[in-house]
Parts: C-alpha cells; sequence; structure tokens
C-alpha cells in the first residue's frame, strides 16, 4: 500500500471517529441507518408472469437508483420478492408472511385484480400499509374497510371518460365492447356504459373473455357482425393483440380503441400491422421521447424512460407505477420519523393517506376519502403508428 494511501485512510478513519465521538459525547444525532424493507407480492409465475417481470425490474431498477442517490440519508431499500404464481391464494400466503416480518415496512401488490381484493381483509386485520398495482376498484373502495390498502393503477370511470371523449369527438356513435370477464372488466363495461350514454352514444352489443383465453375470435366476429363505428378493447394487452388480429381478419372498417388495461410494451412487435392507428388512453409517460421535457417532471420521466429502456432493451408503460409505489413508500417512511430502528405501520399508512407526487407516472394524490392515487390529468391519448405508440396529434 502507498504512504498517500495509507494517510488518506488513516485521515478517514480519524474524521469518522472523531465525528462519532462528537455525536456521543455532545449529544449530537446519530444518523438513521436503518433499513426501508419494502415487501413485494408478483405475478413472477402463471397466467400473469410478463406483468410481473415488469414490475419486479422496475421495483429492483428504481431501488437501485434511490439507494445510489442519497435522497434516503444513511438509509437504504431492501426489497424483498416473493412469487404468488397469479394465483390469489398464494398471494395470500405471501401477505401474510410479510405481515408476520417486524422488518416489513409496507408491501407493494402486482397487477393480478383477484390477488389484491382477497388480501384486503387480511392486509387490514395486519394492519400492514400495502399499494396494488391492479386496477379494479374494489381493491380501495369503500375506504372505510380498506383503511391500509391503497391503489396506483388507471381507475376504470377516468378510462371510460376520456374514452368516451374521444370517441364523441370523432363522431363515432355505435360503439361494441369487449371486455375482461372479471371484475375489473365488469367495472370498466359498467362506467363505459354510463359515459356512453351521457353522451348519447350507443353501446351495440358487449361480449366478455377470460383473462386466460388465447382465443377471442368467435367474441370478435360477434361484435365486428354489428358493424360498428367503433370497437373498444377492456382487456389484458394479451387479449387486445388477439382481439386487433381477429378484427383485422374479419375486415373490420371501423375505429380500434384500447383501454389503459391493454397496454404494454412501447413496440407492439407481431401486432403491430393489427394494431396500426389503433388509439390507447394511458399516462404520458409511455411516450414520453415524444415530449419536450419542460419541466423537472417531465424530464424525470423521459430519464426513467431511458434508463429502463437501456436497462431491458424496451419500455413497458406498467413500469412506472412500480417505481412511483416505492418513491410513495420511501418518502411518507422519511417523513413519518420515528425512533431509529423502528418500524411504526401505523405512522406510515397516517402519512401515506395524506400523499402527493408528481410522479413518473403522472400527478398522484392520496386522501383519506380517496385511496386510489392516479389523477384524471395523468390520462391522456396515443395511437399506434409505425410499429409503437406515440402521442395523438
Amino acid at each position: 500500500m502507498s504512504p498517500i494511501r495509507s494517510a488518506s485512510i488513516a485521515a478517514l478513519a480519524s474524521a469518522v471517529l472523531a465525528t462519532t465521538l462528537t455525536g456521543c459525547q455532545f449529544g449530537g444525532e446519530q444518523q438513521d441507518t436503518t433499513p426501508i424493507v419494502i415487501a413485494a407480492d408478483l405475478e413472477l409465475s402463471g397466467a400473469s408472469t410478463p406483468i410481473g417481470k415488469v414490475y419486479q425490474r422496475a421495483l429492483e431498477l428504481k431501488v437501485e437508483q434511490l439507494n445510489a442517490s442519497g435522497a434516503l440519508g444513511g438509509r437504504k431499500i431492501e426489497l424483498k420478492v416473493k412469487d404468488n404464481r397469479s394465483d390469489a391464494a398464494e398471494s395470500l400466503r405471501n401477505i401474510n408472511d410479510f405481515s408476520g416480518d417486524s422488518q416489513v415496512t409496507a408491501i407493494i401488490m402486482g397487477g393480478c385484480n383477484e390477488c389484491a381484493t382477497g388480501a384486503v381483509r387480511t392486509i387490514g386485520e395486519k394492519r400492514i400499509p400495502t399499494i396494488a398495482l391492479a386496477s379494479s376498484g374494489a381493491i380501495t373502495e369503500p375506504v372505510a374497510e380498506r383503511r391500509y390498502v391503497f391503489k396506483l393503477a388507471p381507475n376504470a370511470a377516468d378510462n371510460a371518460a376520456a374514452l368516451t371523449a374521444e370517441l364523441k369527438r370523432r363522431r363515432l356513435d355505435k360503439v361494441a365492447v369487449l371486455h375482461s370477464a372479471d371484475g375489473y372488466g365488469q367495472e370498466g363495461l359498467s362506467a363505459l356504459r354510463g359515459e356512453l350514454d351521457k353522451a348519447s352514444l350507443d353501446v351495440v352489443r358487449a361480449e366478455a373473455v377470460r383473462t386466460t383465453d388465447t382465443d377471442v375470435s368467435s367474441q370478435v366476429a360477434a361484435l365486428v357482425d354489428k358493424k360498428p363505428d367503433a370497437l373498444v378493447v377492456w382487456t389484458p394487452p394479451e387479449q387486445a393483440a388477439l382481439a386487433a388480429a381477429a378484427a383485422r381478419q374479419d375486415r373490420f372498417a371501423g375505429s380500434l380503441f384500447f383501454d389503459a388495461s391493454a397496454a404494454g410494451d412501447l413496440f407492439l412487435g407481431a401486432s403491430s400491422r393489427s394494431a396500426e392507428r389503433a388509439t390507447l388512453i394511458f399516462t404520458q409517460t409511455m411516450v414520453i421521447d415524444d415530449v419536450i421535457a419542460t419541466t423537472p417532471a417531465k424530464a424525470a420521466r423521459r430519464q426513467w424512460f431511458q434508463e429502463y429502456t437501456a436497462r431491458y432493451g424496451g419500455y413497458n408503460g406498467f413500469s412506472s407505477f412500480a417505481a412511483d409505489a416505492v418513491q410513495l413508500i420511501a418518502d411518507a417512511e422519511l417523513r413519518a420519523g420515528g425512533e431509529p430502528g423502528t418500524v411504526d405501520r401505523d405512522r406510515l399508512r397516517d402519512v401515506l393517506e395524506t400523499s402527493q407526487l408528481d410522479g413518473l407516472t403522472g400527478p398522484i394524490r392520496i386522501t383519506p376519502d380517496n385511496h386510489s392515487g392516479l389523477m384524471p390529468q395523468a390520462l391522456t391519448t396515443l395511437v399506434a403508428r409505425g410499429g409503437r405508440w406515440r402521442l395523438a396529434s
């Protein structure tokens, strides 16, 4: 070891020792180095594996970024991940395990609606703050019975309003709807019917598909047979791609619309031809490379887009929801304060309930009356053009 390096190490050690002694002898506060332990219950196998993997990648990247930023002081985030196998019963076992771990600060659940709705009672009984990335309104409503549960995903009512506004603007009067048969799909159909009725637009037919279906051609054929001006697809991305292909094969001449739940990768890949000129309601982060970064929030979204793309070779729109969930928990933990080395879940819940964040996804506001944080203003209109999603002109 060189004399210069030895002297530098000795000086650093002396400085650290002096600081420690000063803190002990003169009553200075020691820096809190307690880890912030966030647990994640994700669909890493089974039917919902693709979105589960997206969330895992996003969580790992965001945790790495926050830990490297120094924004947490002397603290670091630790991530504990369990696979729920896309199964609500397995998810509930994971929630029980996480809530029994005294080090876990909060839980992030993936995109499985049944998993989140099936766990709300246990989450409340265990009093562990949880942010779900699934979309169903039943996850957070009624709020009085969901005090420890929060949601960060597009809301059915907001999606329906945005879709209807675009349909009305384009004077597309006759609408057919393909929706998932789960709770969120039914919620979406109800919300869409309500909005279309107010706008004097007509639902000529609606058909349901299971989220695991690999053939939706018969349902699409029944819808296309009604010769609608627009076909609204309110399903996960796998079924949306199948629906677009089936509609093209049936020579559907109308316009194709996707709800936010149908969003996925930025580049459409094999479905690019059948989805060309389709309209999607989603957040601006999906196409942030089309947007001039005129604000710090937009600059942060563009940086996230670039870093996620550089790390994983592509971009998925839902990644930003997972990243914002980590940010919300980290911010709430720092605001909650408390004794170093302790986990105060009740205090964290109280702080989460008043959180505001101009996040990677868009504006997020959580209140005691509304535990679903994504604001309607976060949604915008995108169009499929040249094999990828673009900001609508």
